[in-house]
């Protein structure tokens, strides 16, 4: 696609992740954090993900326009090869090929990693409300992924219960 690249993040991209990420934790039932994380903050949580796990950003025309990371779904062993991802992109570029993109970049890495199964957590509500819509929902299954369990009203935010569905990937 042009006009996209994907990297590896840096320390010093934080503050450009925190302005991705803070309209789905200020506006949204997406994120079920309630406070936006100061830049601090995620600059802690780079250098975590990325001791174990890639964290990679998707550029577009030089500036950042998403990210991608996975992490650890139980510190068990057994689960050494099942990890949990998150992804987000900027809400004004939606629909562009790039959560597509780093979600390609990010299986490959993974599986060169040995890993084979990939979580994601999505919340959901039915129907739709002005805080969340079925995007994320369909997104992963565009990507792949299937819906393997529903916990229902397991999120409270803006005074309303949401669900979150486990969907999972095998690459």
């Amino acid at each position: 696609m042009k006009g996209l690249t994907i990297r590896e993040v840096q320390p010093e991209d934080a503050e450009s992740l925190v302005r991705i990420y803070a309209p789905y934790v200020r506006d949204t039932a997406i994120s079920f954090e309630y406070e936006v994380p100061t830049v601090e903050e995620f600059r802690k949580r780079i250098t975590k993900i990325k001791a174990r796990y890639p964290y990679l950003v998707c550029l577009k025309d030089e500036v950042i326009a998403g990210y991608v990371y996975a992490g650890s779904y139980s510190p068990r062993e057994a689960y050494a090869w099942t990890v949990t991802t998150s992804i987000y992109v900027d809400r004004e570029l939606r629909r562009q090929g790039i959560g597509s993109l780093l979600y390609r970049e990010l299986e490959a890495q993974l599986g060169e990693r040995g890993i084979v199964n990939l979580l994601a957590g999505v919340a959901y509500c039915e129907p739709e409300d002005e805080y969340l819509t079925m995007d994320s929902y369909n997104f992963h299954i565009r990507e792949g992924y299937t819906e393997v369990a529903r916990m229902k009203t397991v999120g409270k935010k803006f005074d309303r219960w949401y669900d979150l569905v486990w969907m999972q990937k095998k690459i």
